[in-house]
């Protein structure tokens, strides 16, 4: 099965982070395959013939954000991807188009494909013209995903809701893990010993609401950093080093800044939307509530008057791992592709 991903989420020099999600869950999709070439089957062990098993080969097409970049993206996929479609041996040509974000659909339609798949993570249905832009692709798309429940009923339609798959990309548990919170500080240049959070989103981006973060971190008179333009690779580092991670959203399409402290067993405190409340439910020392400062203060105060703060939450982040989603994702493109051989009805 050979797939081609499609994001509008290319990185630069002031936003590394974008779309780093997305090229997480190839990264981890193609590891799948790894490991199905690597490991035996059961029946391999147990001295029968193996299951065979479609090899799994992963594309990614990225470019930046933007009209201009879309006009140019649909004009360099048509010469890189559709002729070399049409001329090869089926074999060679693509299975699954899969594009993240609505507006990267339109040109993935240039690429010859047995199915369509679409995720959207939220912008594209709730800014007014990505969401007629989404809208209007939708009944080309044979494969609609959202990022998480909550999404899917905002899609527009009510057959798009109806048919809509839960696929979110999932957190890469190997870089976000548990690091010594010293060490961490003093190779980001940070005090060891002042108590300091972390505000897990670009401040520009209105909805992530950083004036909730600034306020509680002046309430609690603690050092307040923010994640916008940081290299991913970094990432880690911030989140070992705060005392808390500060999620206080108006809305999410998924949240995985929540999943990424919960990796690192720190403590996180986020407004209950996306999949903030699964995540952070039974999590001791967490708190998933309406913003409000008097008791988001009293759950953090303790956060920032301890050394080392941690909590239990990478069991919880677990659930939602690159490879766990990437699973999953390869099942629906398994079973899109099944649809488009043996359609139902």
């Amino acid at each position: 099965m050979r797939a081609l991903v499609v994001s509008n989420m290319l990185p630069d020099a002031a936003h590394p982070e974008r779309g780093r999600f997305v090229r997480d869950q190839v990264a981890a999709l193609r590891q799948l395959d790894d490991v199905r070439r690597t490991q035996p089957t059961n029946e391999a062990r147990d001295g029968a013939p193996a299951a065979q098993h479609d090899a799994l080969e992963v594309e990614l097409y990225e470019f930046a954000p933007g009209a201009r970049q879309l006009a140019r993206a649909a004009a360099d996929m048509r010469r890189r991807f559709a002729r070399r479609g049409a001329d090869r041996a089926p074999s060679a040509r693509f299975d699954i188009v899969h594009a993240h974000f609505g507006l990267a659909a339109w040109p993935a339609l240039a690429i010859p494909a047995r199915v369509r798949a679409l995720t959207v993570h939220g912008t594209d249905l709730r800014h007014p013209r990505t969401r007629i832009a989404t809208a209007a692709v939708l009944p080309l798309i044979d494969l609609v995903a959202a990022v998480s429940e909550e999404l899917v009923q905002e899609l527009p339609g009510r057959a798009a809701r109806r048919r809509a798959e839960v696929l979110p990309c999932g957190v890469d548990v190997e870089r976000f893990r548990t690091l010594d919170r010293a060490r961490a500080r003093a190779e980001l240049g940070l005090d060891p010993d002042k108590p300091i959070l972390l505000f897990a989103a670009d401040p520009a981006r209105a909805s992530k609401r950083y004036d909730r973060a600034l306020a509680l971190a002046q309430a609690v008179e603690a050092q307040l950093y923010a994640l916008g333009g940081v290299e991913p690779e970094r990432v880690p580092l911030w989140v070992n080093a705060a005392n808390a991670v500060l999620v206080p959203s108006e809305r999410e399409g998924f949240g995985l800044a929540v999943l990424e402290a919960l990796a690192c067993d720190v403590p996180v405190l986020a407004t209950p939307v996306g999949i903030h409340a699964d995540a952070l439910a039974g999590v001791d020392g967490a708190l998933c509530a309406p913003f409000e400062i008097a008791s988001w203060r009293a759950a953090l105060e303790p956060h920032v008057h301890a050394h080392d703060p941690r909590v239990q939450g990478r069991a919880s982040a677990l659930r939602y791992s690159a490879h766990a989603m990437a699973e999953r994702v390869a099942v629906s493109w398994r079973s899109a592709l099944v649809r488009s051989v043996h359609p139902s009805g």
